[in-house]
């Protein structure tokens, strides 16, 4: 693994603007804060865990790092160069390098092309003049990188099961050869021993072509189990980034540590006797987030400096911060 640091993510923030069915055309739209203030970097190599609940950001924040929404403010620095600072035009070049798996692995593919050329067309976009030997022979390889054979490239995405759909997505992925690879909750749709399957499979891609892996999640035994770091973000917030051992061994947060507790144990014994910690109430709006401390309206440690004053990032150890008043 090389210690080359390939994307910088300062600051970045989303917003969006939201309507309410019944304003009138003069009615000032609302703020909807999708991505606050994020902050992170990814070396070669390294594979970074996105975690939270439904509507936390996590898959907003991996599309404005390719530039599929529009950030509001910050940074996604690429090998040096500043992404949102780009035209469509220029950024075209570094987006071969940076390629994206969604959830739904059968949605995601066209069903008017056979998987040959849903595979090809990412090769043939960015290098038309690629001769079609060669274009034919980069699918084969990669296909069989991913657990594919031959003789299904003539097949059409209804013809394969999840997990073959997601593996065709890889593959599309992998074609160009990139340096990142963004994984947008690619096993979620997944029976549990296809997600295993898959999670392997990326790994074992990963260490074969030094790829830098962003993999978004529910399932935190998932994350564990193929991340380097970790970042936990609540309601568009990043509240703890860490290795990921320290985040399982040592939660400092109180909503990650509401979250471990929240992870099966194999152990039947030591699952019936761990303590559980409650997270209550609804997730706020984004629209009208809470103030200061985002999490404070759910939080058993919350008090009155939590709602006047948001916490700063801080260190609590090496590589691990969190942003909490009362953080243990």
């Amino acid at each position: 693994m090389s210690n080359q640091t390939i994307l910088e993510v300062e600051n970045l923030t989303v917003n969006f603007d939201v309507s309410s069915e019944g304003d009138m055309p003069w009615t000032k739209a609302k703020k909807l804060q999708a991505v606050n203030d994020i902050s992170f970097s990814l070396s070669a190599g390294e594979t970074l865990g996105v975690v939270g609940e439904s509507g936390c950001g996590k898959s907003t924040l991996a599309r404005a790092i390719v530039k599929m929404v529009p950030a509001e403010s910050g940074k996604v620095v690429w090998l040096g160069n500043d992404l949102l600072g780009l035209s469509h035009s220029e950024a075209r070049q570094y987006r071969k390098q940076i390629q994206m798996i969604f959830q739904d692995p059968l949605a995601s593919l066209n069903p008017r092309m056979n998987i040959g050329e849903i595979i090809a067309e990412p090769l043939r976009t960015h290098y038309p003049k690629t001769p079609e030997s060669d274009v034919k022979a980069r699918v084969r390889d990669v296909m069989h990188k991913v657990g594919l054979l031959d003789n299904l490239v003539n097949r059409y995405p209804h013809e394969f099961s999840g997990g073959q759909c997601q593996r065709i997505g890889i593959a599309r992925a992998l074609i160009l050869k990139p340096k990142l690879i963004i994984c947008d909750e690619p096993v979620s749709a997944l029976d549990v021993s296809i997600q295993a399957q898959v999670v392997n499979l990326l790994m074992d891609l990963q260490e074969e072509m030094d790829l830098a892996l962003i993999f978004i999640a529910h399932d935190l035994s998932v994350v564990k189990h193929i991340s380097t770091k970790i970042m936990v973000l609540y309601l568009g917030n990043m509240v703890e980034l860490a290795n990921s051992n320290d985040i399982y061994q040592s939660p400092s947060h109180p909503y990650t540590q509401a979250l471990i507790s929240a992870v099966p144990i194999p152990d039947p014994n030591v699952e019936k006797n761990k303590e559980l910690i409650l997270i209550e109430g609804d997730l706020p709006s984004p629209i009208n987030p809470p103030s200061g401390c985002v999490f404070r309206t759910r939080c058993q440690k919350a008090q009155d400096i939590c709602s006047q004053q948001k916490p700063e990032y801080k260190e609590v150890a090496t590589s691990h911060s969190v942003a909490c008043h009362f953080n243990d």
